[in-house]
């Protein structure tokens, strides 16, 4: 299918409203790490955000997905961006008045997290009724595409905001986007017939664990996922190397921030000029071994565009792993179970990014920095060797023409 017979107008103002969100959530990420990091200086705060993050995930994400099966995705989506905004809101008022405190910083982080439990499994599944089976394969890089350049956006945006107006600015920007993306929404077309009204119970949860659990090949894409970034992420360290180690300031932050997601936005357009990749599991198989040898590189990197290139390799090779877990699990999983199935990816992704906020936060307070990053990479290709091993269906796994 050529590109224009893809991007219609609906699919065009959906990417559009996530552009928004996806810029407004890494600025908003970014922007709390560093005002965390300017009230403690501690990284055992740092790694601290990713915990409260994780908590609500882990209790609502599976309750998510079972209504993104079973109500309307689009108004999931607009309810959950109206508590982002206020949210938002609040933040901004509170930092231009001089008033915030770390608890309010931590609650405003439990009631974004709350809104995002529920907005992702309704955007992840709503994309594919938008544009059908055969078309996916195309549109997956170019949805990526999308998230990667609002992700290399959020970061560096919030980083020369935060340098020249200070992080008021940064958080009235995340309001502005929020609700750019909520307009968008409001005006789509008329979406896809609603999910079947079964409402939301434990056999319906169950339903999309039971699928989940007799898939190895989904089970282990996810697996590997979780694992190798729990070990190997190095966002939530990004002030602690930005100021400590780097000494480039909130300007050189913002940079880093948005290395990887640079990194993954290259790798996108590369991705949506080729074929469809068919081996996918071989692939993802190769990123996460990329990902753990460049994790290492920063981790030991002393120089800053050394750094710079380090992450953003980083980012290619996490970025070709997304488009290859995307395409794997959306094209394996029916549609009246998209809800519950991008739900457990989704918890599964939230473990990873999350709680590894939380261990190398944790492992960098009772050490150091650079032992968490390096020691992480080292353990993401240890989980690699074991779920091939364990799981060698992955390996083998393609998709069909």
């Amino acid at each position: 299918m050529r590109l224009s017979e893809i991007l219609t107008r609906t699919v065009v103002l959906y990417l559009a409203s996530r552009f928004c969100v996806g810029t407004a959530m890494m600025m908003l990420r970014a922007a709390i790490a560093w005002h965390v990091f300017e009230l403690t200086r501690s990284p055992f705060h740092l790694g601290l955000i990713g915990l409260v993050q994780f908590l609500p995930a882990f209790a609502l994400t599976l309750v998510a997905g079972a209504l993104a099966d079973t109500a309307d995705r689009r108004r999931i989506m607009m309810t959950a961006q109206l508590v982002a905004l206020a949210s938002g809101v609040v933040l901004c008022i509170a930092t231009a008045r001089g008033t915030v405190t770390l608890g309010l910083l931590y609650g405003l982080v439990v009631a974004a997290a709350i809104a995002t439990a529920f907005d992702s499994p309704a955007r992840m599944a709503f994309l594919p009724t938008l544009v059908g089976r055969l078309a996916f394969p195309r549109v997956a890089p170019i949805a990526s595409t999308n998230q990667a350049l609002a992700f290399a956006t959020g970061p560096a945006l919030g980083g020369l905001l935060i340098a020249d107006f200070g992080i008021a600015a940064a958080y009235a920007a995340y309001v502005v986007l929020i609700l750019t993306a909520l307009v968008l929404l409001a005006v789509l077309p008329s979406p896809p017939a609603a999910p079947t009204g079964r409402g939301v119970s434990l056999e319906v949860i169950r339903e999309g664990l039971h699928f989940v659990r007799s898939r190895p090949v989904i089970l282990g894409c996810m697996t590997l996922d979780m694992f190798a970034v729990i070990f190997g992420g190095a966002t939530a360290l990004l002030p602690v190397y930005a100021t400590e180690i780097l000494h480039v300031g909130p300007r050189g932050y913002g940079l880093l921030s948005s290395a990887l997601e640079i990194g993954a936005l290259c790798t996108s357009i590369v991705l949506i000029a080729m074929p469809p990749i068919r081996r996918t599991g071989r692939t993802l198989l190769f990123a996460v071994a990329v990902y753990g040898l460049a994790t290492i590189l920063f981790g030991l990197s002393r120089s800053f565009p050394l750094s710079i290139v380090a992450y953003m390799l980083v980012g290619v090779a996490d970025q070709v792993s997304v488009v290859m877990r995307s395409t794997t699990i959306q094209l394996s999983t029916p549609d009246e179970l998209r809800g519950r199935v991008s739900a457990v990816n989704l918890l599964f992704i939230g473990a990873s990014n999350q709680l590894g906020a939380a261990e190398s936060g944790f492992v960098a307070a009772a050490t150091s920095a650079t032992f968490a990053v390096v020691s992480g990479g080292i353990a993401s290709l240890v989980v690699l060797a074991m779920v091939a091993w364990k799981i060698p269906e992955l390996a083998r796994y393609r998709i069909d023409r």
